[in-house]
């Protein structure tokens, strides 16, 4: 293999000046001055594509900090594509992050901007604030504009802990944002994105506790999980036969970003289904 480049600034063996060049913090930005066919926006397909699209995603405020939580289902028009899709991302120490639409393009995304993070903080020997992190993502969301106007659109949901908080009970953060990169705070202390939303949504605010420690703060967002699940089609409940159940990451100031193990979730979603199960026994017919 030739590793000789030459031009401007450059000449012998190994990699181009550019790799070597502090002009910019941004590993995105890099991508798109020396390699821009890489980046996901620039892929725009040629026709009408039928890709699996991931689906309902919730996140919720506790004491002391905040959690995200998505169902498993991936669906390809009225077919289930994936029944054990992750679309629930740690994406550093102290955030993580959601995706809802197009699911290949949505987990490439927030695997760039991971990388996008871990870049800046290593070339800046900080890290972003969280106004910065969520302002990053918003960009990365409307370098995909182009996509979502071709119907690929993504859309994700963002947590963050933040560490300058004067509060910290109530430091956990929630940002969603529309598929043209508009980015909204959620002061509710929850917020749901994905087909299933109208439903979990509906589901937390009734259930939503902003007192909550964060064991009932998982129950709660299992519970509208479930609620998604039970009205939409796109959605998926939790998965008895082959124990596939919602993935949750908690974020707080002691252990950060925490990717809750499948035991733990399972036995929650167990307990809400027997819930349900022992509502439905008892009603009257």
């Amino acid at each position: 293999m030739d590793n000789t480049f030459s031009g401007a600034g450059f000449s012998g063996p190994g990699l181009p000046s550019a790799y070597f060049s502090p002009a910019t913090s941004s590993f995105a930005d890099f991508v798109r001055a020396t390699a821009p066919e890489l980046l996901p926006a620039r892929r725009v397909p040629a026709g009408e594509l039928d890709v699996p699209h991931g689906t309902t995603i919730v996140a919720v405020a506790f004491a002391g900090g905040v959690l995200i939580a998505g169902d498993r289902r991936a669906t390809s028009g009225n077919l289930i594509a994936s029944r054990d899709i992750e679309k629930v991302h740690v994406t550093d120490e102290y955030s993580a992050v959601g995706i809802a639409g197009t699911a290949g393009l949505a987990v490439e995304m927030v695997r760039l901007y991971a990388v996008e993070l871990a870049h800046y903080e290593k070339i800046e020997g900080v890290s972003l604030s969280l106004d910065g992190k969520t302002n990053k993502l918003a960009g990365m969301v409307k370098a995909n504009l182009e996509m979502a106007m071709a119907g690929l659109a993504v859309v994700p949901l963002f947590v963050g802990y933040d560490l300058e908080a004067e509060d910290a009970k109530h430091a956990g953060r929630i940002v969603s944002y529309d598929a043209a990169g508009g980015r909204y705070e959620e002061h509710a202390g929850y917020a749901s994105v994905g087909s299933g939303s109208l439903f979990a949504k509906s589901s937390l605010k009734k259930l939503y506790d902003p007192d909550a420690d964060v064991d009932a703060a998982v129950r709660t967002a299992l519970e509208a999980l479930y609620d998604a699940a039970d009205d939409d089609t796109a959605s998926g409940g939790p998965d008895m036969v082959r124990r596939i159940f919602p993935n949750v990451i908690t974020i707080t100031a002691e252990d950060g970003a925490v990717v809750l193990p499948a035991e733990r979730t399972g036995a929650v979603a167990e307990a809400v289904v027997a819930g349900r199960a022992e509502r439905n026994h008892h009603r009257p017919v």
